[in-house]
């Protein structure tokens, strides 16, 4: 097996430049599903059950994407025609789904209509997403692997805090974020239809850039002989890969499964946690939680421009006191900032809320940069890269399925106060900082 070349930093950019687009996608999706359901009228001890779609589509479609681009060869590439696919399907989608309250449908028809159409969201976003990570896995080497992921994260976490300042901006340059009671304001329509000119832009550009190796360079450089004839012969069902699958895939699983309950908490009832503790309301329909939730979109820009620029110096981190000592560092620094969040609403102050969010920066940086990089260098030599890490995208959706179960039943358990699921969020943060150590610390 041939040693990878080394790339430069413009390459590395190009892998994952599209990844700007698609996340400015999801970061409007994960930022105003409970703004947008809440607003169709749905209850707060429901919400959580709106979140059990995305990550549901996303341990069906991305396994599935893996495995097909495994076996996928043709001019346009390997894993480009899948990110081409399924951003085209999320710019359609992405022009519906904030629109949900627009068609004089019945309060239960718009929340029919948003859920399927959240569905169809979802997976798109799912399908465009997944061919980045295999890109970084399929053509960068051992030793690039962690910078080539932190920029990936940096990219990342740009179009996130775009995509979560969108409304805010649109707000304050005059567009309105206050509708008839069912309809979604136009602040957050507008974020929809721009954030869809941006990520086909941004798909566009890395499928101009990018050349996957041809069938030949990509054995010479990953050690699996890949044509049409042995393709059967190599083939493997999931459960058999799963079987198989190194020891370190499991213990960063056991890490994802505290980390992403988490933050499915954390996006799930943040608009209804500031809008009770600093705009003093409940009411969905209401300037001031619509107001509430304008905010939550700077907080979760924030968070993500700190995690942007953090993800540059995990690899200058990882020199000095390893890879699970950045990743534990991290994580134990974004779960003491969300079990802060109480103390710094007291005052009902909004700005004071921005240290807690700088703090899980950290953690989230961390989280789409560590993990991969653990994972992929104890996949080398493996074959089926690309199916491996669709099946590792189970270690994100199935905490968050989870979590979104749960949500109703936790929220009662600690009063209702949405505010107090920030709480849990942290304690979950804290404890997947102590499984870091059981994973084994690679090159």
């Amino acid at each position: 097996m041939k040693a990878k070349p080394d790339l430069s930093f413009w390459k590395l950019w190009n892998i994952s430049f599209g990844f700007f687009g698609v996340q400015i996608a999801y970061a409007l999706q994960s930022a105003n599903i409970s703004r947008i359901f809440a607003t169709l009228g749905a209850d707060p001890h429901s919400l959580s059950y709106f979140w059990i779609l995305p990550p549901l589509m996303g341990i069906i479609v991305q396994p599935i994407v893996g495995s097909l681009s495994d076996k996928t060869w043709c001019r346009f590439g390997r894993r480009i025609p899948y990110l081409f696919i399924g951003a085209t399907a999320a710019v359609l989608v992405m022009c519906l789904l904030p629109n949900a309250g627009s068609f004089g449908l019945t309060v239960s028809g718009a929340m029919i209509f948003g859920l399927v159409a959240l569905m169809f969201l979802d997976t798109s976003i799912n399908m465009a997403m997944q061919p980045f990570k295999m890109l970084v896995g399929d053509m960068v080497n051992e030793k690039q692997k962690a910078k080539a992921y932190s920029i990936q994260s940096f990219l990342c976490n740009a179009g996130s805090v775009a995509g979560y300042i969108f409304p805010f901006l649109f707000t304050f340059i005059g567009i309105s974020n206050t509708a008839e009671k069912g309809v979604v304001p136009d602040s957050v329509i507008w974020s929809f239809y721009i954030g869809a000119a941006i990520l086909i832009l941004c798909v566009i550009y890395t499928t101009m850039k990018v050349r996957e190796w041809n069938p030949k360079q990509y054995a010479e450089y990953n050690g699996a002989v890949i044509n049409e004839s042995e393709s059967n012969k190599d083939s493997a069902s999931w459960i058999s890969l799963l079987s198989k699958a190194p020891s370190t895939f499991w213990k960063v699983g056991v890490v994802q499964f505290f980390c992403w309950a988490g933050f499915l908490y954390l996006w799930n009832y943040s608009t209804g946690a500031i809008a009770e503790t600093v705009w003093d309301t409940t009411d969905p329909t209401s300037a001031e939680f619509q107001e509430a939730g304008n905010w939550v979109g700077v907080l979760f820009g924030i968070y993500n421009a700190v995690a942007m620029f953090f993800a540059l110096f995990l690899p200058v981190i990882a020199k000095y006191i390893g890879r699970r000592g950045t990743h534990a560092l991290a994580l134990v620094c974004g779960g003491l900032g969300l079990l802060s969040f109480e103390i710094f609403t007291d005052a009902h102050d909004q700005y004071m809320q921005f240290i807690p969010f700088l703090m899980v920066g950290a953690g989230w940086a961390a989280m789409l940069a560590m993990p991969f990089a653990f994972v992929t260098n104890a996949l080398q030599g493996y074959g089926h890269m690309g199916a491996y890490l669709g099946l590792f995208n189970g270690t994100i959706c199935i905490p968050q399925i989870f979590a979104a179960v749960c949500g109703g039943g936790v929220l009662n358990l600690i009063g209702s106060h949405q505010s107090s699921m920030m709480i849990v969020s942290g304690a979950l943060l804290l404890a997947g900082a102590i499984c870091v150590f059981a994973i084994k610390n690679n090159r």
